[in-house]
């Protein structure tokens, strides 16, 4: 594969995937959290408003049951978790593709693309690694369960 169509195919491709990665991640992870916070806030506000709102204990109820689910969904595919690797490891291609492309260093000798891409490859591996470690833990944990 010659420089240009590792740019295009591989590096581009590979920082548009952890980027949308990253923004799935995180719009999940906010639209839990927002669920979670306003559940726990009318909770309180609905039990003191008393026989005031019909079916009251009903709504208190299925609020807490949101909120479970919600801090239950939110630990099962930690999205906070993904959106801050994700993001970090767009960041970092994108700080290689731009240190490459200004041939800063260590850039900045005739092995050049040989180095972007074993820096690159380097920085998928790892993240791979992270993402099989991490679903090794969660197999064991659901086995154990």
């Amino acid at each position: 594969m010659n420089e240009e169509g590792y740019l295009k195919e591989r590096l581009d491709d590979q920082l548009t995937w952890y980027s949308k990665k990253s923004q799935h991640n995180r719009k999940w992870f906010k639209r839990l959290r927002l669920m979670e916070i306003v559940s726990a806030a009318l909770i309180p506000f609905l039990s003191g408003m008393g026989d005031k709102v019909a079916y009251s204990q009903w709504i208190i109820g299925g609020l807490g049951v949101g909120i479970a689910i919600a801090a239950a969904i939110t630990a099962l595919f930690k999205y906070q978790e993904n959106w801050i690797e994700y993001r970090t490891t767009a960041e970092q291609l994108k700080h290689e593709k731009y240190v490459y492309l200004t041939n800063a260093k260590p850039y900045d000798t005739e092995e050049k693309f040989h180095l972007l891409v074993e820096r690159v490859e380097s920085l998928i591996s790892k993240e791979n690694s992270a993402w099989a470690s991490m679903a090794r833990k969660q197999s064991n944990v659901e086995k154990k369960a």
